[in-house]
This record gives C-alpha cells, structure tokens and sequence, in this order.
C-alpha cells in the first residue's frame, strides 16, 4: 500500500457526495482554516479553496462521484489523491460519523502522510473501461437468461436443448412444454437472449475498434497468449492502463488478487486477510484465462498435470493463473510477445 507523503501548505479533505461536498481544509501546522459544507459545483468548488490555491492538495475516499472532481483538479493544475476506501479505517472508527468529522478525517490523514493511495485513472480509457466493465456486466445477464432456460428444461424432465448459447439451437424450444404460461416464460428468455446477442456483437466489435486507438501493440502482444482472446485481451488491457504503475512483478499479481496475504502476530500465523483488496475485475479475467489456456494446448496440459499431482486440481488453476499474471507483466515491461520456452522453462 502506497501513502501520500508530498508536504503542502494547506491539505484539502472532501466528504463527497452526489449533491454536496464537506471540505476541511488545514495548515501545516494541522490547524483548521476552513470547514464548510458546499455543492458540488465546480465553480463553488473553485471558489471557495481560491484563497488557499497557492499550494493545497485535494484528497476525497474513493467512491462513485470522484470523477469529475479528479478531471476537475487535473486541468487546474491542482494536486488530487484519491483514497482507498478498503485502507481507511480510520473514517469509520470513531463514537461520531458525520460528514463534518469525515472530512476533518481525511485532511488528517492527508497532512499526516497517512492518506491510502487508490490509482486515479486517467479520463482518457477511464470512459472505455467502464464501457467494458458495463459489456461484461450484460454478458453475465444473457448467461442468466440461458441459465433459465436449461433450469427449466429440467424442470420438467425434458431431453437435453444442446448449447442455446448458439442461435440455431433455440428453434422450437419453447414449444417443447406443454403449459401456455412456460411456453411464454421461455419465448420472453431467448426473446431477450436474441437482442443481447445483438447488442454484444456490436459493442465487442466497437471495444476491439477502440482498444486499437488507444494502445494497439499492448492488445496485440497480449492476445499472442494462447486462451487470451478478444475480450480476456480488453480487460486485461484497460484494467491495467499503465503496466509501470506497478514497479514490481509481486505488486502487480497481489493487486490482481492471486496471492494470499498472511497475518502474523507475535510470531504466529492467524491466516489469511485482504481478499478484496485488488482488481476483482483482473482476478477474474486471469482464472478465466488458465482455463483457455489449456484448451488445445497439449504442452499446457502436461505442466497443470504435474501441478495438479503435487497441489491438487483447484490450487493447480490457481498456480497457473499466476504464472499467466506473471506473463503478462513481463510481457507489457519488455514489450514482447508470448514465448513457450519462456514460459514452461524450468
């Protein structure tokens, strides 16, 4: 975890909100020389730290409304970090909350050098990665929707449907069951399933259109791994954003969630902690990905089988997520493609 640790003459703490913001603003020496209670404008914003603009630093927790704030200080020039929301326990400790005594909170934190880092994308791919995230999100719906259909297939003790993921295999579904109503229930689905076929076809084709703009030859060396294909290649790639934000190999799969943090205290292990610390987003694409990868891949097979006879099937995934997490770092740092040799070297 990273602290914000640059001296300022006045440290800026916001309670943010969709509607209002609390500011606290403190001196060096950690006395309040503003506390108030603002809307989010932009120009109120502005005006109000104007006397104090000479050298101050924005910090605000990072939740859904940080956006516009962040772009807002990136083109005045303003100093902003955003906190981790998971790291500042601080905030919700205390007898009192209130929106007056969180932004006091966060100033201190700030000026104190004690202010959690969360990375504040910049609002050049922010846009497109949550696109993304929203095509993902459509994705596990239509998943839903044929999830159904084959439930209720079941249901009623009906010969197997075949894969309705494909178009063709949704002929005359529905007309299999004899109750009106479950006839309907079933057309609504693939009714449904058709359009998300649609929409997900265009957008995917949009992303891989955009992803070639913003960072062509990242994409690229990143779909040379065998079962990172056309969509596991976009949410690696604009998740990450910047490759040398992480400047070592063990920070970046620790924030992709494939490495367990172990808690100890007076010498001894209590367990494990912070598994939500990290890119849900990365943990998911990377186990995804160990699966693809062994597909048609006989060599892929023969290394899961070895770590599979010492770990166990489920740790073995695991294991091989992470070496393809360590792939992908190194394969970003250097700018290469994917080398087998490399990769199954001993």
């Amino acid at each position: 975890m990273r602290f914000y640790t640059n001296q300022h003459k006045f440290y800026c703490g916001i309670d943010l909100h969709a509607k209002t913001m609390y500011l606290c603003i403190l001196n060096r020496e950690g006395k309040i020389v503003l506390h108030r209670d603002i809307k989010t404008s932009p120009d109120i914003f502005l005006k109000t730290i104007a006397p104090y603009r000479e050298d101050i630093v924005v910090a605000v927790e990072c939740i859904f409304t940080w956006y516009w704030i962040a772009d807002l200080c990136s083109e005045e020039g303003i100093p902003f970090v955003l906190g981790h929301a998971l790291y500042m326990k601080a905030i919700h400790g205390g007898k009192a909350k209130n929106d007056k005594v969180d932004s006091h909170k966060i100033a201190v934190l700030l000026r104190g050098g004690m202010m959690p880092m969360a990375y504040v994308y910049p609002s050049e791919m922010r846009s497109t990665r949550d696109l993304l995230r929203r095509r993902n999100h459509l994705a596990r719906k239509r998943a839903e929707l044929l999830a159904h259909v084959q439930n209720t297939n079941h249901q009623y003790n009906l010969p197997d449907t075949g894969k309705l993921a494909y178009k063709s295999k949704r002929k005359g579904v529905a007309e299999r069951f004899q109750d009106i109503s479950v006839q309907k229930n079933i057309e609504l689905d693939l009714s449904l399933l058709d359009h998300y076929d649609q929409l997900l076809l265009r957008l995917e084709h949009e992303l891989s259109l955009i992803a070639k703009i913003h960072d062509a030859d990242s994409y690229f060396r990143l779909r040379s791994i065998p079962g990172i294909g056309r969509i596991l290649g976009l949410v690696i790639l604009y998740e990450i954003h910047d490759i040398d934000r992480f400047p070592r190999v063990q920070d970046f799969v620790s924030y992709c969630r494939l490495v367990k943090s172990a808690k100890e205290s007076g010498g001894k292990k209590l367990g494990t902690s912070g598994k939500k610390i990290g890119n849900a987003h990365l943990k998911w694409a990377f186990s995804e990905a160990a699966v693809l990868f062994l597909r048609r891949n006989p060599q892929a097979v023969k290394y899961r089988d070895k770590l599979m006879r010492k770990h166990g099937k489920a740790k073995s995934l695991t294991i091989l997520a992470h070496k393809l997490a360590r792939a992908v770092y190194y394969i970003l740092k250097r700018k290469e493609v994917f080398h087998p040799k490399v990769f199954f070297a001993k």
